[in-house]
């Protein structure tokens, strides 16, 4: 056997290696290849991802809700401006309508004070008249008095009023010519009464005193039935010692009296209010 027969072939280690080198290389190839497809697959995704942003549509519609939102505030100025000029025009028609409704009651007032003045103007006129009638009459009666009372008097006191003398005929004339004065409550004259201060007053241009009151009155003289009335009695209304009212029966069935603020002195029949009872102090 030779020396040699136990050292191994260097033939075989080499193919080996050979196949080893073989095999890394594919090895490294495909590493290689799959360490360039790594690389450029994260190349790849970057543009994608860049060309996901929209400047255009962004700003597009950024545009389009600046101009809304323009066109909402102009048509809320227009909204404001016209609730303005509406509610100025409406100022305006309640002025005019107030300066109107002032301008006519202003016309009335002026229309009214001008008849009230005219109507004072035209009872200041008739007052004056019957007031300088009545002071004639007064002086006329007072003559014929003063000569009827020289010469005696008169003995019979017919009922009918144009043909009293005396006193009653002085108490009659005086109470008819305060006709259309005022009613005045404690009124004594001249030109305003109370029931009791005009038959006080009359009585008194015949020389006689009353008491002042109606109540005192009413039993002044002799109680006379109203069936026998004279010119001159003194009527009164309510009870003796507590009328409420008097007057002057005048003759032909009526009487004159101070009634009440309404209807001033008048000269009333009978029959207008009926007196309770009567007295005679003549």
């Amino acid at each position: 056997m030779s020396h040699t027969a136990h050292i191994p072939s260097h033939r075989k280690p080499r193919q080996r290696a050979s196949k080893s080198a073989l095999r890394a290389g594919v090895a490294g190839g495909v590493l290689s290849t799959i360490a360039v497809a790594g690389a450029a697959g994260p190349a790849q995704a970057d543009p994608v991802t860049q060309t996901i942003e929209m400047p255009t549509i962004t700003s597009g519609f950024s545009t389009a809700v600046a101009a809304s939102a323009q066109a909402t505030q102009q048509v809320a100025l227009d909204l404001e401006t016209q609730a303005d000029e509406d509610a100025a025009a409406e100022k305006a028609a309640k002025t005019a309508k107030k300066a109107h409704a002032e301008a006519v009651r202003k016309a009335e007032a002026k229309k009214k004070a001008e008849a009230a003045a005219k109507a004072k103007a035209e009872a200041e006129a008739k007052e004056r008249a019957e007031r300088a009638s009545r002071t004639s009459e007064r002086t006329t009666l007072s003559a014929s008095s003063g000569s009827s009372d020289s010469s005696g008097g008169s003995a019979s006191a017919p009922s009918s009023s144009s043909n009293v003398s005396g006193s009653a005929a002085s108490i009659v004339a005086f109470a008819k010519a305060q006709v259309g004065d005022a009613y005045v409550p404690g009124g004594t004259g001249p030109n305003s009464w109370d029931c009791s201060g005009l038959v006080q007053a009359a009585y008194r241009t015949a020389g006689i005193d009353l008491p002042r009151v109606s109540q005192s009155q009413s039993t002044f003289g002799t109680q006379v039935s109203l069936d026998n009335l004279q010119p001159g009695d003194i009527l009164y209304w309510g009870s003796a010692g507590s009328a409420y009212h008097v007057a002057i029966y005048v003759g032909g069935g009526e009487f004159v009296g101070a009634q009440n603020s309404n209807t001033g002195t008048v000269q009333r029949s009978l029959d207008y209010d009926r007196p309770t009872g009567a007295v005679r102090v003549l």
